[in-house]
């Protein structure tokens, strides 16, 4: 049901079939039996341009153009919470602005609360697996794949770029492919699971109501940055009373001790969740910021 509404979305807003990108059949994350059960029935729905209940984690592949295409990919997690995912505002919408640099961007689709640990990180490990696998495929160079992830997608985005080592979260046929991803986007991202900064209804959605103590130190990612976690590009607001504005600052500290290359834009004045809707501000700014670091790295030409 969510693939005919989300389909039919893209038809009635004249985004599908440009000259930019290629929207590919959706490609199942998992095949058989998945790994982790649901906690809750329910059947998966689509209504004011969010998913709920995903019972079908996939990847939807928005191709760049062959005579367009850099080479680069992005893996895109929208944000909701664990809760739901913002599928247009936060996936579409970013998939064809990457398009448009020639970029390959793949939507994730992943599981949520009725799933819970460690399924959504599961999924977004599965999928870099998956889109590496097929690079010569897909024209990708396997080097420059990404994640890009907003509010609770950041959190998932860095849990992956920060835990793809862990080899008990890898499962299924391409365990020999690398999880890693090549570099980190993330807006207005939650980061950390621990007090005072943490984002109480992430932390709840994916660990449950009283989660272990072990639980929260894995999922605060900055506990977990090295020299090898991948570059990163940051964007956040002052202002934001969802995911506060710690989450990058203590992020981009830590990064920066570690000497990973990464950049940061905190802006005055903006609410959570914007995505590229805002006429002027910051989500009329941070594409084309975010296309200089892009540049900058050598990620696209």
């Amino acid at each position: 049901m969510f693939r005919a509404y989300f389909i039919r979305l893209l038809l009635c807003t004249g985004c599908l079939l440009m000259s930019v990108n290629i929207l590919a059949e959706p490609i199942p994350l998992w095949s058989g039996d998945m790994p982790v059960k649901s906690k809750q029935p329910g059947q998966e729905r689509y209504e004011d341009e969010r998913v709920y209940n995903v019972r079908v984690p996939e990847i939807i592949p928005y191709l760049a153009a062959k005579n367009n295409a850099s080479g680069a990919a992005v893996l895109i997690f929208p944000g909701g919470g664990y809760e739901k995912l913002s599928i247009v505002k936060e996936g579409k919408e970013i998939a064809n602005w990457l398009n448009s640099l020639g970029v390959s961007a793949f939507i994730v689709k992943y599981r949520l609360q009725e799933f819970g640990h460690p399924a959504p990180l599961m999924d977004g490990l599965r999928a870099i697996q998956i889109v590496r696998s097929k690079a010569s495929e897909w024209n990708i160079d396997p080097h420059k794949i990404g994640v890009l992830g907003f509010s609770a997608g950041g959190h998932l985005a860095s849990s992956v770029a920060t835990h793809y080592d862990q080899r008990d979260y890898l499962y299924g046929d391409l365990t020999s492919v690398a999880a890693r991803p090549d570099f980190m986007i993330l807006l207005y991202p939650v980061i950390t699971f621990s007090d005072p900064y943490a984002h109480q209804g992430s932390v709840e959605a994916l660990l449950g109501e009283k989660p272990a103590a072990d639980l929260i130190e894995f999922y605060s990612n900055e506990i977990h940055v090295n020299i090898n976690t991948p570059p990163t590009f940051l964007m956040h607001s002052s202002t934001d009373e969802s995911v506060p504005m710690e989450n990058s600052m203590k992020f981009y500290t830590i990064l920066r001790q570690a000497k990973v290359p990464v950049e940061m834009h905190i802006y005055q004045n903006a609410e959570h969740g914007f995505g590229m809707r805002e006429g002027q501000g910051p989500a009329s700014e941070w594409p084309a910021l975010c296309e200089q670091w892009l540049r900058l790295n050598r990620y696209i030409n």
